[in-house]
């Protein structure tokens, strides 16, 4: 372990890692959260504070954090796979007794400094232990019934705990983030037929025994918004509204009818895109997506160039996270799935969110820098 941290001329190696990151895509990420400082000057009538301010802190913070996780060996990643998330699926059991409640779940730890949200670290170590996981099986192992048991339950645990919370957004994003890298583990598509309709068995029971009274009125108003237009309806109506506003180029920044007369829900997390694409139009919101599109474009190279399944598990890994966040997001805001909470990625505003990620994408820089290096199926040795 002390010859992969540092030793001798540790600071020199360390020095030229930073060297070798992408910064082409660290400045990307850069725009996308400029994009996200704007925004929340918007939302505040053209102020720092109290959002933008704070955001550009976090933002800073999480770049910090990207760089010394890209520096430090892949492998020392690997040994703390199973560790990191037995600490997050810790907190997660923590949050059930400890929890501090806010805007009608119980998914926060209160550190006093800070408040800490489990369910979002376990995005990210989750794909870790995945990864590790299947870097240390053969192939013709993966789809072994035998096999699939600790990945399986793996997934489980962490669903059921966010669930129980209640929150639905981040249960779906886990599951299907899970079974996703599965499938890229190289599973068999007839084990993802069979859970897939094993889910859709368990939905009446879901429906009866496990969705909270909210997470129904949630999908009854997905279903037939209009039925309740000045209650449960009442949000996604006005993100509609906020949305074809906006027309192809926007009523202009600081000029959002909807959102500035307060019609507009949660401006600075679930609905920002909505915000966005009233403010600058659809131009500005597939400019917005194209940014996105980039980030993952630049993802699959680097997958496609390590030499590790590890490496490229966890690059997937984190893609696949990300991708979801814009997916639930956008698909929320336009009413094409129900509203379920879930931010905007390096543009919705929230503490845990952006740093998960930002820790993802050094995960991300990290295979990138050690992409040449052989990642051994066991690291056992380096614990």
């Amino acid at each position: 372990m002390s010859e992969l941290i540092g030793g001798r001329g540790g600071l020199r190696t360390h020095l030229n890692k930073v060297l070798e990151i992408h910064w082409a895509f660290v400045f990307l990420l850069c725009v996308i959260a400029s994009v996200g400082f704007g925004m929340l000057i918007s939302v505040a009538e053209g102020h720092l504070d109290p959002w933008a301010s704070r955001q550009m802190i976090r933002f800073a913070i999480g770049l910090v954090i990207l760089i010394a996780v890209a520096v430090v060996d892949i492998r020392i990643w690997m040994a703390l796979a199973y560790p990191a998330y037995t600490i997050a699926l810790l907190l997660l059991v923590a949050v059930e007794f400890f929890g501090t409640v806010g805007m009608g779940a119980q998914r926060w730890i209160d550190f006093g400094v800070f408040r800490l949200q489990p369910s979002e670290l376990m995005k990210i170590t989750l794909v870790l232990a995945l990864a590790r996981y299947f870097h240390g099986i053969t192939l013709e192992q993966v789809s072994r019934p035998l096999y699939l048991l600790a990945p399986l339950l793996l997934i489980s645990l962490p669903v059921i705990l966010v669930l129980r919370q209640p929150d639905l957004g981040t249960s779906l994003l886990l599951a299907i983030g899970g079974f996703s890298l599965l499938f890229l583990a190289g599973i068999s598509w007839k084990w993802l037929v069979a859970a897939g309709a094993a889910s859709l068995a368990a939905l009446p029971i879901a429906w009866q025994f496990v969705l909270a009274p909210y997470q129904k009125a949630l999908i009854l108003t997905f279903l037939e918004p209009e039925a309740d237009i000045r209650g449960a309806g009442w949000h996604i109506l006005q993100s509609k509204i906020a949305l074809g506003s906006g027309g192809v180029f926007g009523k202009g920044w600081l000029q959002g009818t909807q959102s500035h007369l307060d019609f507009l829900p949660e401006k600075q997390t679930d609905f920002i895109f909505t915000m966005l694409a009233e403010e600058f139009g659809l131009v500005g919101a597939l400019t917005l997506l194209g940014l996105y599109l980039l980030v993952l474009g630049y993802g699959l190279a680097i997958a496609m160039q390590t030499r590790s399944q590890f490496g490229r598990l966890v690059v997937m890994g984190v893609c696949i996270t990300f991708l979801l966040y814009i997916l639930i997001n956008t698909a929320m805001v336009v009413g094409m799935i129900p509203v379920v909470g879930v931010p905007l990625p390096l543009v919705s505003y929230g503490g845990t969110a952006m740093m998960t990620l930002m820790f993802g994408f050094g995960l991300l820089m990290c295979v990138y820098v050690h992409r040449d290096v052989d990642v051994p199926r066991h690291s056992n040795s380096l614990i």
